[in-house]
């Protein structure tokens, strides 16, 4: 976010710096032992990175539209993403793939990842991830459908709890179009298995 020409940063740098090292004695560390001094000014700049997000919005990215005379099934696939799980802050990242039909515009192709981008650098659900970027396609693109497939990995079930390696999470959210017609949805999921 710009503010009178200069970055500010939505993370309170000095709060996460105290915080990292109340965690760190916490857990029984010495937060003053020679690996870990520097831990809680690294552990504040990784969040400023990894919560981005916060303070961005897809309508930056999905604004620049081009004209088109068709109308046919837009898709773009396998968008890795990184996020951080809203429950134990833990990350949990994977793969989406976006689909819509446009309305006489569609965006350009890197605005679609950008745009899955800006909602997966903030504490997420991946449910809510998914529904909210085939929202920003509908409000953004004013198209006529949207469908959003994401599969993640949580390190929530993975290192911790229930320890399953290798289980993947699968949400989908359709919106317009791909709600009214079934049989877009399965054109969609038979195109990304191609």
């Amino acid at each position: 976010m710009k503010q009178h020409g200069k970055l500010v940063e939505m993370v309170d740098q000095e709060k996460a710096r105290v915080a990292v090292r109340m965690l760190l004695e916490a857990i029984g560390e010495d937060p003053d032992r020679e690996g870990l001094v520097e831990t809680p000014d690294r552990v504040a700049r990784m969040y400023s990175e990894l919560c981005d997000g916060m303070d961005r919005r897809a309508s930056e990215h999905l604004s620049k539209t081009f004209a088109v005379s068709g109308d046919d099934l837009v898709i773009e696939r396998d968008i890795t993403f990184y996020s951080l799980c809203e429950h134990h802050m833990l990350p949990f990242y994977g793969k989406a793939a976006i689909g819509y039909i446009p309305n006489g515009r569609v965006a350009g192709l890197s605005k679609l990842a950008r745009a899955v981008e800006v909602f997966a650098r903030r504490l997420q659900l991946q449910e809510q991830l998914t529904a909210q970027v085939a929202d920003a396609l509908m409000a953004e693109l004013d198209c006529k459908g949207a469908i959003v497939y994401m599969e993640a990995e949580h390190m929530c079930m993975t290192m911790r709890g229930v320890q399953k390696s290798g289980t993947k999470t699968a949400t989908l959210a359709r919106r317009g179009a791909f709600v009214e017609n079934p049989e877009l949805e399965a054109r969609f999921f038979r195109m990304l298995d191609r």
